[in-house]
């Protein structure tokens, strides 16, 4: 089944408890993820009042086993 992402403008972040990973050092040099309703957002810790990106969990899914195994070990 096939999720339509809505806009984030369309979304009420207020409620949601944002996360970011425990390699970051704490210096607000991270993204951060958080459940909306059915979605997870990533935001840029720096720039909380921004927008966030708007993601299903399958695509979150992907994202992070493609981490785990290394696919984007290039990256960094």
């Amino acid at each position: 089944m096939s999720t339509t992402k809505p806009d984030p403008a369309e979304l009420d972040f207020s409620g949601v408890t944002w996360e970011k990973s425990p390699f970051s050092g704490g210096n607000d040099n991270c993204v951060e993820f958080g459940v909306a309703g059915e979605f997870i957002a990533v935001r840029d810790s720096k720039r909380p009042e921004q927008a966030p990106l708007v993601y299903t969990r399958d695509e979150i899914k992907a994202m992070i086993l493609g981490a785990k195994a290394g696919a984007f070990d290039h990256l960094v």
